[in-house]
């Protein structure tokens, strides 16, 4: 069974292709469950943030995999195939893996080290899992991509400070405004990057934070948490008429924000520049705003030069992230070798443990005059005997360091113990990848 990834990132396509391919202002589960029904393998986990849509699926046919991949991602978003291929990246095996531990980490977010992607991670294959459409493949995958991201958190500096996404939307701020002090501040939106920028802009000392959002009672939970003020959605307009910066993070399929909501409010303003980000894939702001004058109108795409700023100040904590990295997927490489022996090895104890069981029941006549404790010894001696003798042999043939080495060694224990004596080819396969209560 092989790992397989298809996706498109910040690093491979812009924000407007991103936001036609972007899975979180849908159902991601109802998502998966579509994806899966037309597959050829049975596992797979939609994994969605505001920088990526990746696909992680098992399958025997990578290649079929991929051709199922692309269709679905054409016919679900209703976006032409040659629209999105010269941007789509693919991984196979320990790659994808690598891929998914580093998106873990936070090494292939916008904002290195952003912590939110974990949680994201988590989310996608929570979605996946409670529709029944991950196996084993992809479990221990995604399982060990979360133990990566907390390694790194743990042996790194590298979630500390001004990491997150939230933080860096900051930046163009001070550079237009220059202290923060005394601003006036709206957040459309209450989720988690919502809440994150709202607190960052709190402790920067803003005069005011107005919150508005669609659902008044989580406007109302972010305004108390920030000291701030909620108020009606439709109420918004107005408001962005009082504001010297803008926050605006929904998950809105389309602009909320538009040129003429924003005309209107520059002439009502009193003057000076407005200061707008749009943190929403698909985004929340018409790209139009920023020929506005006095209006300054940043996306996430806009923010690759703090990335860089970042990116540099934390080198020393990026090569340790990456030497963890590295670290688990020869770990993980390892694991998957292992998996191709285990027929072989559980076939080969089989076959010692019904040897050794028939020469008890052959001498049982001999040992009749062992009173039954005795004779149960002698079972248990003779089953730790065959699981030390074996032990070596399993260890060796787990850590064989490439795969033609190891189906060179299977066909000698399968030819030397008659391993095959049910006539199939060989037994040198994987377990099942299928799951067992999966949808139909």
């Amino acid at each position: 069974m092989h790992l397989f990834l298809v996706g498109v990132s910040h690093k491979t396509a812009p924000v407007d292709l991103r936001e036609r391919l972007d899975f979180s202002s849908r159902d991601v589960g109802t998502a998966v469950e579509s994806l899966a029904t037309r597959l050829t393998a049975a596992e797979a986990v939609v994994l969605s943030t505001c920088n990526r849509s990746e696909i992680y699926v098992v399958s025997t046919e990578p290649e079929r995999a991929r051709h199922d991949v692309i269709g679905f991602l054409s016919e679900y978003h209703g976006v032409p195939e040659d629209v999105f291929l010269p941007h789509l990246f693919t991984r196979q095996d320990h790659e994808a893996a690598r891929h998914l531990f580093r998106v873990a980490a936070g090494l292939d977010s916008i904002v290195v080290g952003e912590p939110q992607i974990l949680g994201q991670v988590k989310e996608g294959f929570q979605a996946a899992l409670g529709r029944h459409c991950t196996g084993p493949l992809l479990q221990k995958t995604f399982e060990w991509a979360f133990n990566v991201g907390k390694r790194v958190r743990s042996e790194t500096s590298l979630g500390e400070g001004a990491v997150s996404i939230a933080y860096a939307a900051l930046s163009p701020a001070r550079k237009i405004f220059g202290k923060l002090q005394g601003r006036s501040v709206l957040v459309v939106g209450a989720g988690e990057i919502s809440t994150l920028t709202a607190q960052h802009l709190r402790n920067q000392g803003v005069a005011e934070i107005v919150i508005t959002s669609r659902t008044v009672a989580h406007a109302e939970a972010l305004a108390e948490a920030v000291s701030g003020r909620a108020i009606p959605w439709a109420d918004m307009p107005v408001a962005l008429g009082h504001a010297d910066i803008v926050i605006s993070a929904t998950g809105a399929q389309r602009p909320i924000i538009t040129r003429a909501h924003v005309e209107a409010a520059t002439g009502r303003r009193r003057g000076g520049p407005l200061f707008i980000v749009d943190l929403a894939v698909p985004r929340d702001v018409e790209a139009a705003v920023g020929d506005i004058e006095q209006v300054f109108l940043y996306n996430v795409d806009d923010l690759q030069g703090i990335v860089q700023e970042n990116l540099s100040r934390r080198g020393s904590e990026i090569e340790r992230a990456e030497r963890i990295v590295t670290d688990e997927v020869a770990k993980f490489i390892a694991w998957q070798r292992s998996r191709a022996t285990v027929p072989t090895i559980r076939a080969l104890r089989d076959r010692f443990e019904t040897t050794r069981r028939a020469e008890l029941l052959r001498l049982k006549g001999k040992l009749s005059g062992l009173p039954p404790e005795a004779f149960d010894k002698v079972d248990e001696i003779t089953r730790l005997l065959v699981e030390k003798l074996l032990l070596e042999p399993t260890e060796q043939l787990k850590a064989l360091p490439d795969e033609e080495t190891q189906v060179a060694f299977t066909e000698v224990l399968n030819r030397l113990f008659r391993l095959r004596d049910d006539g199939s080819d060989s037994v040198h396969t994987t377990e099942s990848s299928t799951p067992a209560n999966r949808r139909k």
